[in-house]
């Protein structure tokens, strides 16, 4: 029996210019096993609460005090609640409020000589955790527009942004192989 597939497209919302990703998964899977490959496609550290909301219901890790009424990821698998053409959302760190735009662009079958999860296409880097969600990148792309402006023009704020960011981050940067060596090393 051929396995089915389904090509996702993640995109993050309110970031200009957009940060997207396209990922081929199994169907087969659990909520909790697309948390993590939203996790290393996107190029996130797993270190915040997460979420996914699909046809109005909240999925997630249970909360043990009760107080985020969420239904268990681990016991929903995505050909159970999605198909081709399906609309959901991941919120990733409660604080920061990262949504991600997921569509089931596509329903495949599996090819018998690949190795699924594969991340096929994206665009630009991921934001740097606690950078302060949306606006926060917003204000760290507007820092890195001229790097080799002076402190004392571009202010105190702009300059702990590029701080914060580090002299390695390249907001335009983003490799489709790298995210599929991570995917296939923990998902």
């Amino acid at each position: 029996m051929s396995r089915q597939i389904f090509q996702l497209k993640m995109s993050l919302a309110g970031t200009r210019p957009p940060v997207w990703r396209r990922v081929l998964v199994p169907a087969g899977y659990t909520l909790d096993r697309l948390h993590r490959v939203v996790q290393h496609a996107m190029g996130w550290r797993d270190c915040h609460l997460h979420s996914f909301e699909i046809d109005a219901l909240q999925y997630g890790e249970p909360d043990p005090d009760g107080e985020l009424a969420l239904h268990d990821e681990l016991d929903v698998r995505l050909d159970a609640v999605l198909g081709k053409g399906s609309r959901f959302s991941y919120t990733y760190d409660f604080g920061d409020w990262w949504e991600h735009d997921l569509v089931v662009e596509d329903a495949l079958t599996a090819d018998p000589d690949e190795r699924y999860p594969v991340c096929v296409a994206g665009e630009r880097a991921c934001p740097p955790e606690g950078i302060g969600g949306p606006p926060g990148y917003q204000a760290l792309l507007e820092a890195l527009v001229d790097q080799t402006a002076p402190v004392d023009l571009v202010g105190p704020r702009q300059a702990m942004l590029r701080d914060w960011a580090g002299s390695t981050f390249d907001p335009g940067s983003f490799d489709p192989d790298r995210a599929t060596t991570l995917l296939h090393r923990f998902c």
